[in-house]
């Protein structure tokens, strides 16, 4: 028998449990860990801030999918991975011996780092269902008294889709209300140009994104470096490529929303050799991390080096069809292990990603995801929208069955040539 424990309970974790089921043999087990009992579909969470979505809307009850599934759920949360003894400590003192772990924590939030940001200081986020809760709650503030908004990412975020998404859900709300002709807009990001996305852009976002800046009337400051927040002022310096000061900017605002920079969890940060300095974890091309190789890592959790230098730091992003194939990719490769054989799936880290403007929107395919790439291509318009809406309610319905890929899903990515799984090569 075999105990395989997975660490979180997101988008990487709940498909982790659920694509592991038909690797393990009778007598194995998989447990999750997880904060607590729900699962909430992050990428609605900017709907949730403008009240387009309400929170139970968005949200599904764990423990009855996982019963039903049979993969044992303990929602204390993990306190700490003791890699070299395979076991994991609960926030409540007790013990889970593993003979398999998969990381999948997502990222702490590091709002820390930077004085008074975050949803405990001066600004707003939609990481999490919790934030984006209370991010409509100040944005009710805000259409009682207009005033001028900041919308970005700071120096070291990795995930800057939701951001340009955010950015252009609220300017559509704001013009519904008729409220946007008294509401200046500035989008402020750590990224080199707009539509980098911490991808180096996929085909043409950087044109897309700001020709729809221009067209809405939306300011930008790039290479921007927040070096603190105030009530009601943000204090950013916008940096040359040489790394020198180029401009000071001190911006007011009546409301922003700012993504953090992310860094591991508590729970593996600091453990040697398991984790980067920045407490992300070290994986090979098997998601399999090379000291204990017992241990797997997927998701947002796992160390991957930035594209290249930029004036200020910039990561790289985890989206959700990557993640799904990281996901897919490392239940093969356990699979393999219990029965005797080593590891040979790699995932392709193919990107697929729908990013709603509110009434029209992007959507771009990056094979793979980290270039030089295979396709690399972008797209704009309204059909967007209503794929990001249909693709919510498929996702949701597809967590609440337990069901990791649908034929009729496969059927479709197998017709457009999109693969989870890198194709094997023999050859003399």
């Amino acid at each position: 028998m075999a105990d395989v424990v997975v660490i979180g309970a997101g988008l990487s974790g709940s498909l982790m449990a659920y694509e592991l089921l038909p690797q393990l043999r009778k007598e194995d087990r998989v447990t999750v860990i997880s904060q607590g009992s729900s699962y909430h579909f992050v990428p609605s969470n900017p709907w949730v801030a403008v009240g387009w979505r309400k929170r139970d809307e968005i949200e599904i009850d764990l423990v009855d999918v996982m019963q039903r599934k049979g993969i044992r759920l303990l929602t204390q949360g993990a306190k700490r991975v003791h890699a070299a003894e395979n076991q994991v400590e609960l926030t409540d003192g007790a013990m889970v011996a593993y003979d398999y772990l998969v990381v999948a924590t997502g990222p702490e939030l590091a709002f820390d780092e930077i004085p008074g940001l975050g949803p405990d200081g001066h600004t707003q986020s939609v990481c999490h269902v919790d934030h984006a809760a209370h991010a409509k709650a100040a944005f009710d503030r805000l259409a009682e008294k207009p005033g001028p908004v900041i919308v970005g990412a700071v120096q070291g975020a990795s995930c800057f889709g939701p951001a340009y998404e955010f950015l252009f859900i609220l300017e559509t709300e704001l013009r519904r209300r008729k409220l946007r002709d008294q509401v200046p807009m500035t989008f402020v990001t750590s990224e080199p140009y707009i539509g980098h996305l911490g991808l180096d852009g996929v085909g043409d976002t950087k044109g897309l994104l700001e020709s729809e800046m221009r067209e809405k009337h939306i300011k930008w400051i790039t290479s921007a470096r927040v070096t603190k927040v105030e009530d009601g002022r943000m204090f950013v310096e916008e940096i040359a490529d040489d790394g020198s000061v180029r401009k000071m900017h001190e911006l007011p605002f009546a409301y922003s929303m700012m993504l953090p920079a992310f860094r591991g969890v508590g729970a593996v940060r600091g453990i040697d050799k398991l984790t980067n300095p920045r407490g992300f974890v070290v994986v090979d091309k098997h998601q399999r991390n090379p000291t204990f190789p017992n241990v797997f890592a997927i998701g947002v959790c796992v160390a991957i080096p930035p594209i290249g230098p930029t004036p200020v730091p910039v990561g790289v992003p985890k989206t959700g069809f990557m993640i799904e194939s990281m996901v897919t990719a490392t239940a093969l490769n356990i699979g393999a292990l219990l029965r005797g054989q080593e590891p040979k799936a790699e995932p392709t880290w193919n990107a697929i990603c729908l990013a709603d403007f509110g009434d029209s929107g992007v959507a771009f395919l990056a094979q793979p995801q980290i270039p030089p790439r295979n396709v690399n291509w972008s797209s704009k318009g309204e059909w967007v929208h209503y794929a990001k809406v249909a693709f919510e309610k498929y996702f949701l319905r597809k967590m609440r069955r337990g069901t990791p890929e649908p034929f009729y899903e496969k059927f479709l990515l197998d017709r457009l040539n999109i693969a989870k799984i890198k194709e094997v090569r023999t050859g003399t």
